[in-house]
């Protein structure tokens, strides 16, 4: 059974910086591809940024956060993260760290097959 669980969440002012880790359990981390979703105040679930399977050389991002945030994973500690910087108030939300079987990075919610219990991220302007 694959389960994951974010981390890092938090408050933290506009133009500041966090970073998510989301630690997955159960077989086969290194192929599988791995995203972060995210789903602001009233609003629905939306495509962050995703990596790859295996050495992660894919990389893709939402057009709101390409150039601020940064996908990476550690395969040697089954551990996803997300660099953010300069932060703004419209990326408040919570945070959903997934995992996929196959090792494609895809921006689609229903691509993935696991998911974490999320993380609130609140920007103060």
């Amino acid at each position: 059974q694959v389960q994951l669980v974010e981390s890092g969440g938090g408050l933290v002012q506009a133009g500041g910086s966090l970073t998510l880790s989301c630690t997955v359990s159960g077989r086969a981390f290194n192929s599988r591809a791995m995203g972060w979703f995210r789903q602001p105040p009233g609003k629905e679930r939306e495509f962050v940024a995703a990596i790859s399977g295996w050495s992660g050389f894919e990389t893709r991002y939402a057009y709101s956060v390409e150039g601020r945030f940064s996908i990476s994973k550690d395969n040697t500690k089954n551990t996803l993260f997300l660099q953010m910087k300069n932060l703004q108030p419209e990326d408040t939300a919570v945070y959903y760290c997934s995992g996929r079987k196959s090792p494609e990075a895809g921006s689609e919610i229903s691509e993935y097959d696991y998911w974490g219990q999320g993380a609130q991220v609140t920007v103060s302007s």
